[in-house]
């Protein structure tokens, strides 16, 4: 005797190969949703601008940014090519944002350069494997966004394709210069509230 399974969803989610450098492309909430629960210094660097969607979300909020990729991909208010590995310091009242290639190296760097504030977009499952680089780092909020925000490689989405479903979650860092103590939990949800 076989056993009924009642109300199964059909999978709608992607399995994408690598993007060229680390390049993909979050939904327009995940930026403007953490603008509407993180205040920022004036001042801002988006490091990995891409199209410019988390950078978009910082001007909108009234914030002035300097939007860099190591690629430029067309955004319109972008301000030149340049790789994050190779910046050595930050003014200190600048804020750092974006959504960076989710390898440790990245991460560490951005730690190491101390911003006053910084947000980043990271997978939850890499928070355990990054508890080496976070457990001395100023992380003061964690972020998780929900629903799952599917992001898929930017030439995807070049392509006119439209994303759906989502197998990973992701979550925005928050770290504040002089932070101490483990970081407090929060959800951001697309449509607003937590």
């Amino acid at each position: 005797m076989g056993i009924a399974v009642v109300g199964v969803k059909p999978r709608r989610s992607h399995i994408f190969n690598r993007a060229a450098d680390s390049f993909y492309v979050e939904p327009l909430w995940c930026g403007s949703r953490l603008f509407e629960v993180e205040k920022f210094t004036q001042s801002i660097i988006d490091p990995f601008c891409g199209t410019g969607r988390v950078a978009e979300a910082a001007r909108l909020a009234g914030c002035s940014v300097r939007a860099t990729d190591i690629v430029d991909r067309g955004y319109k208010h972008f301000s030149g090519i340049e790789d994050f590995l190779t910046i050595d310091r930050l003014d200190p009242d600048v804020s750092l944002i974006g959504n960076p290639p989710f390898l440790d190296r990245f991460l560490q760097h951005a730690i190491g350069l101390n911003p006053i504030k910084m947000a980043l977009i990271w997978p939850l499952a890499r928070l355990v494997a990054a508890h080496e680089l976070l457990c001395g780092a100023p992380l003061a909020r964690v972020w998780m966004m929900t629903p799952r925000p599917s992001m898929p490689p930017g030439a995807y989405i070049a392509a006119g394709k439209k994303p759906q479903g989502a197998r990973v979650e992701h979550a925005w860092l928050i770290f504040e210069r002089g932070h101490r103590g483990p970081p407090t939990l929060g959800w951001l949800h697309r449509d607003g509230g937590w």
